[in-house]
């Protein structure tokens, strides 16, 4: 009588632990082979810094202003989800990149930035990605958390959209492509894919940040790649042009929307280890990169 209570509790045990080496399983990604040429270019201490024209709608109206891509790698702290104060045997690598927009509607200035921590030692997803939106109006937040799902905070002054938590399923996030193209392109989604649009998209058009039906091709031109994102509910498609070489090098964008096409392009790119250069001293660089 005592052995069928002891043989069933010993069937629970080992399934117990069948269910966690499985769940540990499923958490082992495959290695991010990087090229020599590619270890070369990143990780030298310095940033990639480019600077861009910018014509960008905005209430049914274009905009003239700037734009910037700033690639740097640094140590991440997978857990914590934020940057490392220094190298350890828990720190990942990421190529980090914090894209800026600037411009002004009428009387009052807009600024955006978006910031993506993309793993390079795995074949992952975005770890992290934050969005943030300022003007005369208000300001606006959003942050995505790589964990077991898509953790996503939401921060407005907006009606409706005041503070939200949520979880979504992970798929493509349109925001990584940005540095998917930096570290191999060849591994860009194609063809029908579901993707969620970038939260800087979701945030000015007031849409929900979810996945959607798209359209994704990869071309090469005469001398220049060219990524193209349709999302056909949205009636939107953004394009991406970058080098044909490594370290393929972001020449110019386009965002149509409807009629409206937002468009940047490339004007100056330096290197730089801009984080110790804030002195008043080094405000040439600016003029380097003509954004004075």
């Amino acid at each position: 009588m005592r052995l069928i209570p002891t043989l069933f509790l010993l069937l629970i045990i080992l399934s117990c632990n069948s269910n966690q080496k499985s769940e540990v399983e499923q958490e082992k990604l495959p290695p991010r082979v990087l090229s020599d040429e590619y270890k070369d270019y990143w990780f030298n201490g310095q940033a990639e810094i480019t600077s861009y024209t910018l014509e960008q709608e905005r209430y049914g109206e274009m905009r003239t202003g700037t734009a910037v891509l700033i690639f740097v790698t640094e140590d991440f702290l997978p857990d914590a989800q934020v940057k490392a104060n220094k190298k350890s045997n828990t720190t990942k690598s990421v190529l980090k990149l914090n894209k800026t927009k600037n411009f002004n509607t009428g009387i009052y200035p807009y600024s955006i930035m978006t910031s993506v921590f993309y793993p390079l030692e795995e074949e992952n997803h975005a770890l992290k990605v934050t969005n943030s939106v300022q003007e005369w109006c208000g300001h606006v937040y959003s942050q995505l958390n790589n964990r077991n799902d898509f953790e996503i905070k939401s921060h407005s002054y907006f009606e409706g959209e005041a503070d939200q938590k949520y979880t979504i399923k992970k798929t493509f996030l349109e925001d990584e492509i940005w540095t998917q193209i930096r570290v191999n392109p060849k591994m860009l989604p194609v063809g029908e894919i579901e993707i969620i649009p970038s939260m800087e998209f979701s945030r000015l058009k007031h849409q929900e940040f979810k996945p959607y039906n798209a359209v994704a091709s990869l071309e090469e031109k005469e001398s220049t790649y060219e990524y193209c994102i349709k999302y056909p509910e949205l009636n939107r498609k953004l394009t991406i042009w970058f080098d044909l070489k490594s370290p393929f090098q972001i020449t110019k964008w386009t965002e149509q929307i409807g009629e409206t096409k937002t468009q940047a392009k490339k004007m100056k790119q330096i290197q730089s280890d801009y984080w110790s250069k804030n002195n008043n001293s080094d405000a040439h660089l600016r003029d380097s990169l003509q954004l004075n």
